[in-house]
Protein backbone atom coordinates (compact mmCIF):
# COMPACT_ATOMS: atom_id res chain seq x y z
CA UNK A 1 0.00 0.00 0.00
CA UNK A 2 1.69 3.52 -0.54
CA UNK A 3 2.20 5.97 1.95
CA UNK A 4 -0.69 8.33 0.40
CA UNK A 5 -3.36 5.52 0.46
CA UNK A 6 -2.82 4.67 4.18
CA UNK A 7 -2.92 8.70 5.05
CA UNK A 8 -6.10 8.89 3.27
CA UNK A 9 -7.61 5.70 4.95
CA UNK A 10 -6.71 6.86 8.70
CA UNK A 11 -8.12 10.17 7.33
CA UNK A 12 -11.24 8.15 6.76
CA UNK A 13 -11.62 6.34 9.87
CA UNK A 14 -10.92 10.31 11.49
CA UNK A 15 -13.93 11.12 9.80
CA UNK A 16 -15.86 8.12 10.54
CA UNK A 17 -15.04 7.57 14.12
CA UNK A 18 -13.42 11.00 15.80
CA UNK A 19 -10.34 9.54 17.19
CA UNK A 20 -7.84 7.23 16.16
CA UNK A 21 -4.95 5.62 18.22
CA UNK A 22 -1.45 4.61 17.07
CA UNK A 23 -1.09 1.20 18.17
CA UNK A 24 -4.20 -0.75 16.33
CA UNK A 25 -3.27 1.30 13.27
CA UNK A 26 0.32 -0.37 13.79
CA UNK A 27 -1.33 -3.30 13.72
CA UNK A 28 -4.05 -3.06 11.12
CA UNK A 29 -1.40 -1.94 8.16
CA UNK A 30 1.41 -3.59 9.16
CA UNK A 31 3.89 -0.69 9.58
CA UNK A 32 5.62 0.74 12.55
CA UNK A 33 3.78 2.35 15.01
CA UNK A 34 6.56 5.52 14.08
CA UNK A 35 5.34 5.64 10.43
CA UNK A 36 1.98 6.04 11.67
CA UNK A 37 2.55 8.46 14.20
CA UNK A 38 4.11 10.08 10.88
CA UNK A 39 0.99 10.14 8.91
CA UNK A 40 -0.78 11.55 12.10
CA UNK A 41 1.98 14.41 12.02
CA UNK A 42 0.92 15.31 8.17
CA UNK A 43 -2.41 15.39 8.71
CA UNK A 44 -2.09 17.67 11.92
CA UNK A 45 0.37 19.48 9.65
CA UNK A 46 -2.65 19.65 6.87
CA UNK A 47 -4.89 21.02 9.44
CA UNK A 48 -7.25 17.49 9.23
CA UNK A 49 -6.29 15.83 12.86
CA UNK A 50 -4.87 16.62 16.03
CA UNK A 51 -2.46 14.79 17.76
CA UNK A 52 -3.59 13.32 22.01
CA UNK A 53 -1.46 11.26 23.67
CA UNK A 54 -1.60 7.48 21.81
CA UNK A 55 -3.57 8.75 18.76
CA UNK A 56 -5.03 11.81 17.04
CA UNK A 57 -8.53 13.61 16.82
CA UNK A 58 -10.47 14.51 13.97
CA UNK A 59 -10.05 18.47 13.41
CA UNK A 60 -10.91 19.85 9.80
CA UNK A 61 -12.17 22.65 8.47
CA UNK A 62 -15.58 21.40 6.52
CA UNK A 63 -15.37 24.54 4.63
CA UNK A 64 -11.77 23.81 2.75
CA UNK A 65 -11.36 21.46 -0.36
CA UNK A 66 -8.43 19.14 0.95
CA UNK A 67 -5.51 19.10 -1.03
CA UNK A 68 -5.76 16.91 -4.26
CA UNK A 69 -3.63 14.41 -3.88
CA UNK A 70 -5.27 14.02 -0.69
CA UNK A 71 -8.65 13.91 -2.23
CA UNK A 72 -7.82 11.62 -5.87
CA UNK A 73 -7.09 8.68 -2.95
CA UNK A 74 -10.17 9.23 -0.89
CA UNK A 75 -13.37 7.21 -0.93
CA UNK A 76 -12.15 5.13 -3.97
CA UNK A 77 -14.81 2.88 -3.16
CA UNK A 78 -17.71 5.38 -3.00
CA UNK A 79 -16.17 7.19 -5.99
CA UNK A 80 -16.25 4.30 -7.70
CA UNK A 81 -19.73 3.31 -7.19
CA UNK A 82 -20.83 7.30 -8.14
CA UNK A 83 -19.07 6.75 -11.48
CA UNK A 84 -20.93 3.35 -12.53
CA UNK A 85 -24.78 4.71 -11.25
CA UNK A 86 -23.75 8.06 -13.57
CA UNK A 87 -22.91 6.02 -16.26
CA UNK A 88 -26.03 4.51 -16.61
CA UNK A 89 -26.87 8.19 -17.67
CA UNK A 90 -24.88 8.84 -20.33
CA UNK A 91 -26.19 7.60 -23.96
CA UNK A 92 -23.86 7.01 -27.20
CA UNK A 93 -23.06 10.26 -28.95
CA UNK A 94 -23.71 12.47 -25.89
CA UNK A 95 -21.75 15.61 -25.54
CA UNK A 96 -20.26 16.04 -21.69
CA UNK A 97 -18.44 18.71 -19.80
CA UNK A 98 -16.65 17.47 -16.82
CA UNK A 99 -15.39 19.63 -14.19
CA UNK A 100 -11.82 18.67 -12.23
CA UNK A 101 -13.11 17.32 -9.30
CA UNK A 102 -11.40 13.61 -8.65
CA UNK A 103 -15.14 12.02 -8.69
CA UNK A 104 -16.01 13.66 -12.09
CA UNK A 105 -12.68 11.80 -12.73
CA UNK A 106 -13.95 8.30 -11.92
CA UNK A 107 -16.66 8.70 -13.48
CA UNK A 108 -15.29 9.39 -16.85
CA UNK A 109 -13.01 6.67 -16.70
CA UNK A 110 -16.27 4.45 -16.01
CA UNK A 111 -17.41 5.65 -19.24
CA UNK A 112 -15.01 4.08 -21.80
CA UNK A 113 -17.29 1.33 -23.26
CA UNK A 114 -19.66 4.45 -24.51
CA UNK A 115 -19.56 5.27 -28.17
CA UNK A 116 -18.55 8.66 -29.89
CA UNK A 117 -18.97 10.85 -26.85
CA UNK A 118 -17.88 14.52 -27.08
CA UNK A 119 -15.80 15.66 -23.92
CA UNK A 120 -15.11 19.19 -23.05
CA UNK A 121 -13.11 19.38 -19.32
CA UNK A 122 -10.66 21.59 -17.81
CA UNK A 123 -8.83 18.46 -16.36
CA UNK A 124 -5.43 17.71 -18.07
CA UNK A 125 -5.62 14.47 -15.89
CA UNK A 126 -8.74 13.41 -17.72
CA UNK A 127 -7.83 14.42 -20.67
CA UNK A 128 -4.60 12.08 -20.26
CA UNK A 129 -7.59 9.17 -19.08
CA UNK A 130 -9.21 9.76 -22.28
CA UNK A 131 -6.10 9.77 -24.56
CA UNK A 132 -6.85 5.79 -26.32
CA UNK A 133 -10.98 6.71 -26.75
CA UNK A 134 -10.01 7.01 -30.72
CA UNK A 135 -13.87 7.11 -31.13
CA UNK A 136 -14.69 10.37 -29.11
CA UNK A 137 -13.33 14.00 -29.27
CA UNK A 138 -12.08 15.17 -26.21
CA UNK A 139 -11.59 18.96 -25.89
CA UNK A 140 -9.25 20.41 -23.28
CA UNK A 141 -10.01 24.42 -22.22
CA UNK A 142 -7.18 26.72 -22.32
CA UNK A 143 -6.12 28.84 -18.58
CA UNK A 144 -3.99 28.92 -15.81
CA UNK A 145 -2.85 25.97 -14.15
CA UNK A 146 -4.05 25.63 -10.80
CA UNK A 147 -1.67 25.08 -8.06
CA UNK A 148 -1.43 21.39 -7.21
CA UNK A 149 -3.99 20.19 -9.54
CA UNK A 150 -3.73 18.98 -13.29
CA UNK A 151 -6.36 21.77 -13.81
CA UNK A 152 -6.83 24.24 -15.83
CA UNK A 153 -8.74 27.67 -14.89
CA UNK A 154 -9.44 31.55 -15.18
CA UNK A 155 -10.94 33.53 -17.88
CA UNK A 156 -9.80 31.43 -20.67
CA UNK A 157 -10.90 28.65 -19.28
CA UNK A 158 -14.40 30.20 -18.69
CA UNK A 159 -14.15 31.92 -21.91
CA UNK A 160 -13.88 28.53 -23.91
CA UNK A 161 -16.46 26.40 -22.24
CA UNK A 162 -18.81 29.33 -22.89
CA UNK A 163 -18.38 29.11 -26.44
CA UNK A 164 -19.79 25.40 -26.84
CA UNK A 165 -23.21 23.56 -25.85
CA UNK A 166 -24.07 20.03 -24.32
CA UNK A 167 -26.29 17.35 -23.36
CA UNK A 168 -25.13 17.03 -20.19
CA UNK A 169 -22.52 18.62 -17.55
CA UNK A 170 -21.04 16.22 -14.57
CA UNK A 171 -19.63 18.27 -11.64
CA UNK A 172 -18.67 17.97 -8.03
CA UNK A 173 -18.62 20.39 -5.09
CA UNK A 174 -16.92 20.59 -1.40
CA UNK A 175 -20.61 20.67 0.56
CA UNK A 176 -23.88 20.37 -0.03
CA UNK A 177 -26.61 22.06 1.76
CA UNK A 178 -30.60 22.05 1.79
CA UNK A 179 -30.56 25.93 1.77
CA UNK A 180 -27.47 26.85 0.55
CA UNK A 181 -27.21 24.47 -2.62
CA UNK A 182 -24.17 22.88 -3.50
CA UNK A 183 -20.93 25.16 -2.87
CA UNK A 184 -17.18 25.07 -3.22
CA UNK A 185 -14.11 26.07 -1.49
CA UNK A 186 -12.63 28.15 -4.32
CA UNK A 187 -14.23 30.87 -6.20
CA UNK A 188 -12.16 29.78 -9.09
CA UNK A 189 -13.35 26.68 -9.03
CA UNK A 190 -17.19 27.68 -8.38
CA UNK A 191 -17.17 29.99 -11.53
CA UNK A 192 -16.20 27.33 -13.85
CA UNK A 193 -18.63 24.73 -12.59
CA UNK A 194 -21.33 27.60 -13.11
CA UNK A 195 -19.52 28.17 -16.76
CA UNK A 196 -20.24 24.27 -16.85
CA UNK A 197 -23.80 24.22 -15.98
CA UNK A 198 -25.04 27.25 -18.25
CA UNK A 199 -23.71 25.55 -21.39
CA UNK A 200 -25.30 22.30 -20.59
CA UNK A 201 -29.05 20.92 -21.19
CA UNK A 202 -28.94 19.09 -17.97
CA UNK A 203 -26.57 18.98 -14.82
CA UNK A 204 -25.69 16.10 -12.88
CA UNK A 205 -24.17 16.78 -9.57
CA UNK A 206 -21.61 13.93 -8.59
CA UNK A 207 -21.21 14.14 -4.54
CA UNK A 208 -19.96 12.07 -1.67
CA UNK A 209 -21.94 11.49 0.98
CA UNK A 210 -19.77 12.85 3.65
CA UNK A 211 -20.31 16.20 2.03
CA UNK A 212 -24.27 16.61 2.87
CA UNK A 213 -25.69 18.88 5.47
CA UNK A 214 -22.50 21.15 5.13
CA UNK A 215 -21.84 24.57 3.35
CA UNK A 216 -18.65 25.98 1.65
CA UNK A 217 -17.01 29.40 0.78
CA UNK A 218 -18.92 30.45 -2.92
CA UNK A 219 -22.13 29.46 -4.19
CA UNK A 220 -22.25 27.11 -7.27
CA UNK A 221 -26.01 26.66 -7.48
CA UNK A 222 -29.33 25.52 -5.68
CA UNK A 223 -30.78 22.06 -6.13
CA UNK A 224 -33.42 23.25 -8.64
CA UNK A 225 -30.33 23.69 -11.20
CA UNK A 226 -29.72 20.16 -11.19
CA UNK A 227 -31.68 17.00 -13.59
CA UNK A 228 -29.88 14.89 -10.61
CA UNK A 229 -27.72 14.19 -7.50
CA UNK A 230 -25.66 11.31 -7.90
CA UNK A 231 -24.36 10.17 -4.41
CA UNK A 232 -22.51 7.04 -2.77
CA UNK A 233 -24.68 6.75 0.34
CA UNK A 234 -28.54 6.91 0.51
CA UNK A 235 -29.59 10.33 2.19
CA UNK A 236 -32.40 10.30 4.96
CA UNK A 237 -35.78 11.12 4.00
CA UNK A 238 -35.54 15.04 4.52
CA UNK A 239 -32.93 15.09 2.14
CA UNK A 240 -35.25 13.04 -0.01
CA UNK A 241 -38.43 15.12 0.08
CA UNK A 242 -36.48 17.99 -0.79
CA UNK A 243 -34.92 17.07 -3.79
CA UNK A 244 -37.83 15.25 -4.74
CA UNK A 245 -39.93 18.75 -4.52
CA UNK A 246 -36.76 20.50 -6.81
CA UNK A 247 -37.67 17.80 -9.46
CA UNK A 248 -34.30 16.27 -8.56
CA UNK A 249 -33.85 12.56 -9.66
CA UNK A 250 -31.96 11.06 -6.82
CA UNK A 251 -29.08 7.58 -7.48
CA UNK A 252 -27.39 6.36 -4.57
Amino acid sequence: MLAAERKNLILERLRAEGSVFVVPLSEEFGVSEETIRRDLEKLEREGRAQRSYGGALYSEDERADPPYNVRRYTNIPGKERIAQLTAQLIDDGDFIMFDESTTAGFVARALKDKQRLTVITNSIETVVDLQEMSDWTVLCTGGSLKKGVLALTGHQAESFIRDYHVDKAIISCTALDIDAGYTDAGEDNALIKRAIMASADKTILVCDGHKFGKRAFTRIGSLDRLYALVTDAEPDEVWKAALAEQGVKLYS
